[in-house]
């Protein structure tokens, strides 16, 4: 009797507890990514909002939501500005068009070909500073950059040069990327993330600027777009965790201290993982007698990095920001010998 007294006594304080460690939360907050539900990456954010809650012994607790779930990727700025989200992890690109500063700092085309390389200009090189003077009069704040690597391009028929590209009709985000197919004589399409699997299927488009090869796979993108090019060679876009900026200046320090520490430690774990998920991936493609992987030749990145280079010197005369940005960037790149 003692024993079925003491069990539930023992079973009563840990609901208790349980409630109590539910209810410690001083800060609930939503985030929206810009990935589907199903990706590795989306998963890895989940897993980090986890461990954030720990970090902070419960005091923070961050919901990481699918694209879509609540507002359109275009609109997430919008709706962290007004806090309708309370931040959010997505590509900048999206707003290019309340700002072109945004593409370009998003994802500046072709500019890396290592995404170590990004992130080190991001956090050590000015990087991170301009985001947040571009984005704060928005009302957000940028907490960590992140980023994937190189993006694959899955495609319904083979690309082996820039001549192939001739015509394609290519999935692009609004943005930079968008106009650099368009140079190289592909024809664009603007979709969001969300449709490019119906997109490949129906054959709206013949290939897609997605994101990389282990996304593309859970996806299922592979079944209408067998031939996928990687390693990738044109984009690598900005995650940027940002977070309105109210919620954030209220904040004491070492909660902000935290979460700085946590997403950058985030950035370059989605680096690592993606990256041997997309090494695992390729070597089972490779055995898929249904899909062909291909390697686009040296020389043929060359011709693109050659034309995103002619597109960044366009953005840089859009306004002081573009600008500050295209000299930021490449006097990074030329200090590192990567241009």
């Amino acid at each position: 009797m003692f024993k079925m007294k003491y069990g539930s006594l023992l079973t009563g304080s840990v609901l208790l507890l349980g409630l109590s460690t539910a209810q410690a939360a001083e800060y609930e907050w939503k985030f929206q990514a810009s990935e589907t539900s199903g990706e590795p990456s989306f998963k890895i954010k989940q897993e980090w909002a986890e461990k954030i809650l720990a970090m902070t012994d419960g005091r923070v607790e961050i919901e990481v939501m699918p694209i879509n779930s609540v507002v359109g990727p275009t609109e997430t700025l919008s709706a962290v500005s007004s806090g309708i989200l309370q931040g959010h992890m997505t590509d900048p690109s999206y707003f290019s068009g309340q700002d072109p500063a945004f593409g370009m700092l998003g994802n500046l085309v072709g500019a890396w070909q290592n995404p170590y390389d990004f992130l080190e200009y991001m956090k050590y090189g000015g990087g991170e500073e301009l985001y947040n003077e571009l984005v704060e009069p928005y009302g957000a704040h940028l907490i960590s950059a992140a980023t994937f690597p190189l993006e694959s391009v899955p495609s319904t028929v083979p690309i082996e040069s820039m001549a192939d590209f001739e015509g394609l009709k290519i999935r692009a985000p609004q943005g930079m990327v968008y106009n650099i197919f368009e140079r190289i004589g592909a024809t664009p399409v603007n979709l969001p993330g969300s449709e490019v699997y119906t997109g490949l299927e129906k054959g709206v488009i013949d290939a897609a600027d997605s994101t990389v090869l282990s996304n593309n796979d859970a996806m299922g993108l592979h079944a209408f777009a067998p031939y996928p090019l990687y390693p990738g060679f044109h984009s690598m876009p900005m995650i940027a965790v940002s977070i309105n900026k109210d919620i954030w200046d209220g904040l004491p320090e070492e909660l902000q201290t935290t979460l700085k520490t946590a997403f950058d430690g985030m950035s370059y774990d989605l680096i690592a993982r993606l990256k041997e998920q997309d090494i695992e991936t390729l070597q089972r493609l490779q055995d898929d007698p249904d899909v062909h992987p291909f390697n686009l030749p040296e020389e043929e990145r060359q011709k693109f990095r050659t034309a995103a280079e002619q597109e960044w010197q366009e953005w840089a005369s859009e306004n002081e920001m573009t600008q500050k940005i295209y000299d930021s960037a490449t006097a990074f790149l030329r200090s590192r010998n990567l241009l």
